[in-house]
């Protein structure tokens, strides 16, 4: 779904925006955790069925992953990363789009900054026009 968001509807859609990425953040942390079960399967030679069984879980665990990941996403917001817990609302500012930017912590949306800028270019909302799409 594609939305342009004002800083007020992002600020509205926050709290399912983060029950979203704790999701992903938690699948992200088992796929981690099934990576290293799999390296100490390999690193103490076991047999096979052992390292076959992990990895079963394994791609399962990575198809969760995404599926978390498109959950998220078809709100029309983007992952930035998801190490740092950057994400990304669509925007109109006068007539350029931009991105009003999030991280992991902040109660709400508080910056922005233009499309092809990263979050080192973020600019404080109060002194914008971002606007109604």
């Amino acid at each position: 779904m594609f939305t342009l968001y004002t800083p007020q509807t992002a600020d509205k859609a926050l709290p399912e925006v983060k029950r979203l990425f704790e999701n992903i953040i938690t699948q992200k942390n088992d796929v981690v955790a099934l990576q290293e079960e799999i390296q100490a399967i390999i690193d103490s030679g076991s047999p096979f069925e052992g390292f076959i069984k992990k990895k079963q879980e394994l791609n399962a665990a990575v198809t969760n992953l995404y599926r978390a990941i498109e959950q998220l996403e078809a709100t029309g917001v983007i992952i930035k990363s998801v190490d740092e817990g950057l994400l990304d609302f669509p925007s109109r500012r006068f007539d350029e789009e931009v991105w009003l930017c999030w991280k992991v912590g902040e109660s709400k949306i508080k910056f922005w900054h233009g499309k092809d800028e990263g979050f080192m270019g973020h600019k404080p909302l109060e002194s914008t026009g971002v606007i109604e799409p």
